[in-house]
């Protein structure tokens, strides 16, 4: 018994010290992304579990009511949990206690690799691949009719953000004052779940820039309800808005008229004629067609996620807007026992 408890020791022993040397042994050249430890297929697959590919959806919304309809809830991914979920899958090849000494020796390369390869599981073109050790994982889970009925949205994330609201940005994933998105992906019809590389200081989501679109803007702050609309103003001759272009108000705008007994439907005769009147550089006393549909040009609507009037120009999120539970524990208690004992 004492000599095969001494022996198990050495054999122990001598599996630990060659998995020192494991990275020096087994490097190979991968041709997509240069010299690596662990093979590409195995790396990405343990990347893509680090995003919770293959993570079903009731371990990340438990419960629906966590995420009704119209609502989005950002969140932080915990390492740990996500490294012991690749741990998990890598202790299926491990049967004896010298095989897990083995996988405890190598596994910082794995770590390490692994870390690397999570930001080329979504890789957009012609840009420079990140590289370093994983940090902070932030996303978002969105539902709405907006995911369903615009399956193109545009997500982006920005560690700082001096961009107008309707301005275009030309800046890649990789700059800077960017933040990089690992996950990109529809869950369900209406389900979005975006992953970011850091913890981001504004979040825009906004419709897909895709051809010409008109429209007005809803002011539904006014009396009245939502059916008050309002068009802000351009330059005739230059297509410039009426300043402040950031802000819509009695000066730089005019109210849209709607027909009598007809909800929601716009009265372009009064409207042509308001602008006509009021916008500047008209000429004439009249909008031609193509003057009519420069005034009604609109951008895509983009929602900001932060503060858009920051006084250090820098957009920040507010306190108010992290999440907070408004169900008490006692109620959240009934409410799963009446499912689990109906």
């Amino acid at each position: 018994m004492i000599k095969n408890y001494i022996t198990g020791q050495v054999a122990m022993k001598a599996a630990q010290m060659a998995s020192l040397s494991y990275a020096d042994i087994v490097t190979d050249h991968d041709p997509d992304d240069g010299d690596h430890v662990v093979p590409g297929e195995l790396r990405r697959f343990l990347a893509r579990l680090r995003l919770l590919h293959g993570v079903p959806f009731s371990y990340l919304v438990p419960d629906a009511d966590l995420l009704p309809i119209e609502s989005i809830r950002f969140f932080y991914i915990d390492r740990a949990w996500t490294d012991a979920l690749v741990q998990g899958a890598l202790s299926v090849g491990t049967i004896s206690s010298t095989d897990r000494a083995q996988l405890e020796a190598v596994y910082p390369h794995i770590r390490g690799e692994v870390d690397e390869t999570e930001r080329t599981v979504r890789t957009p073109q012609r840009e420079d691949t990140l590289k370093g050790p994983g940090g902070t994982i932030t996303g978002f889970v969105m539902r709405s009719r907006a995911v369903s009925g615009w399956p193109n949205l545009h997500v982006r994330a920005y560690a700082r953000d001096l961009l107008k609201d309707d301005a275009l940005t030309t800046e890649a994933e990789s700059h800077p004052d960017r933040m990089k998105v690992l996950r990109m992906e529809r869950l369900a019809p209406a389900v979005l779940l975006v992953l970011f590389d850091g913890v981001p200081a504004v979040v825009h989501i906004e419709e897909p820039r895709q051809g010409i679109q008109f429209g007005v803007r809803l002011d539904a702050d006014a009396p009245g309800g939502p059916r008050r609309a309002k068009v802000h103003m351009r330059h005739n001759g230059t297509g410039a808005l009426v300043p402040p272009e950031d802000d819509v108000n009695d000066t730089n705008s005019v109210d849209v008229p709607f027909r009598q007994n007809a909800p929601g439907v716009i009265n372009l005769h009064e409207l042509r004629k308001r602008l006509a009147a009021r916008a500047p550089g008209v000429t004439g006393g009249a909008l031609q067609p193509n003057e009519f549909a420069l005034q009604m040009l609109l951008f895509p609507y983009r929602q900001v996620f932060g503060d858009p009037k920051s006084p250090d120009e820098t957009k920040k999120f507010y306190a108010l807007d992290q999440f907070k539970a408004t169900v008490s524990l006692v109620a959240w208690k009934s409410t799963v026992a009446a499912k689990v004992n109906p």
